[in-house]
């Protein structure tokens, strides 16, 4: 099991494209696992935590949308999830093989996985508990929303709003992306650091917003940044697993009261709009916001629209 060493605190970090500072990474133990994670704002508010996808670290979620919350009066908690960025790596356990594993899922078998959403959940939970907050607004992306999915069912008390963005209750019935892209998700991923930017290029631009251009420049400055911080192909496949290897979450979201927002891109390949309206139908309190020519990225340009859709959606307190 590897831990990412700290880097060095109370020193804020630059991030240029947001043109404020970021706060120091800080490190919390959470049973056997350090997480890396940012907190901004005052700890005494509100807490919003964000909850990133499968694959990606906290760095991904902007640093706009962070400030634009503590701005309304909330503290932001972002942090790398587990076998991710600079959290623990469970590079001791091998990741399984993707393909066995979703066709015995297909054929009703039980699969083997190193862990699954639920135990991803429990890590967040946790993770407050470090941080001495008894309960938070959780937004999740993706992967993420499915791990504030089931947050807000299980840990009820913990969880004061919900914001379930570009994510899915994972229902086989639902419409999925297609294979081809899915085949080109599924490539193997190139060692050299400029390959493996390149790579991530070519796949924003697979994956990401019709409506709201981005610039090559800009999206490489993502991806290189989350090279810079480390990458870790092993644990992107056990995340897969652990998406694979769960339960769906069909009857499971029924069981969410809390305020929730299904927040979904009319446009996104990778988790299609049927999955938002999905949720909605098994959420019927929840608002549900489809954006036109949205995909499954955070386009700086719409950084604005989401912040504002998030500030509307959460309740004080």
């Amino acid at each position: 099991m590897h831990s990412a060493q700290p880097s060095p605190l109370g020193t804020p970090t630059d991030n240029p494209a947001s043109g404020r500072s970021e706060p120091p990474e800080q490190f919390a133990r959470v049973g056997s696992l350090d997480l890396a994670y940012q907190r901004f704002g005052d700890p005494g508010a509100p807490a919003v935590l964000l909850v990133m996808g499968l694959g990606s670290q906290y760095v991904l979620w902007p640093t706009a949308l962070c400030h634009a919350l503590v701005d309304a009066g909330y503290q932001v908690i972002r942090f790398d999830n587990r076998d991710v960025g600079r959290s623990t790596r469970l590079d001791g356990i091998q990741a399984p093989n993707i393909p066995a594993t979703v066709i015995r899922r297909r054929l009703g078998m039980q699969v083997q996985v190193p862990y699954q959403i639920a135990d991803m959940a429990e890590d967040a939970v946790g993770l407050l508990d470090s941080l001495g907050l008894a309960r938070a607004h959780v937004v999740g992306a993706s992967m993420g929303g499915m791990i504030a999915q089931v947050m807000a069912a299980n840990f009820p008390a913990r969880v004061a709003s919900a914001a379930l963005i570009m994510t899915t209750t994972g229902h086989r019935k639902l419409k999925q992306p297609s294979l081809a892209l899915q085949r080109r998700l599924m490539r193997k991923r190139p060692k050299a650091i400029e390959e493996i930017i390149d790579q991530g290029v070519e796949t924003y631009r697979l994956i990401g917003s019709p409506g709201f251009e981005q610039t090559d420049a800009e999206i490489r400055a993502k991806i290189t940044r989350q090279a810079n911080r480390g990458i870790s192909p092993g644990g992107t496949i056990r995340q897969l697993a652990a998406i694979i290897g769960s339960p769906h979450r069909g009857r499971l979201v029924r069981q969410i009261k809390q305020p929730t927002l299904v927040l979904h891109g009319r446009a996104d390949p990778l988790v299609p709009v049927e999955a938002a309206y999905d949720l909605k139908d098994k959420i019927p309190h929840a608002r549900l916001d489809v954006i036109d020519g949205w995909g499954h990225d955070f386009p700086n340009v719409l950084v604005p629209r989401i912040a504002d859709t998030l500030i509307q959606h959460l309740p004080p307190g």
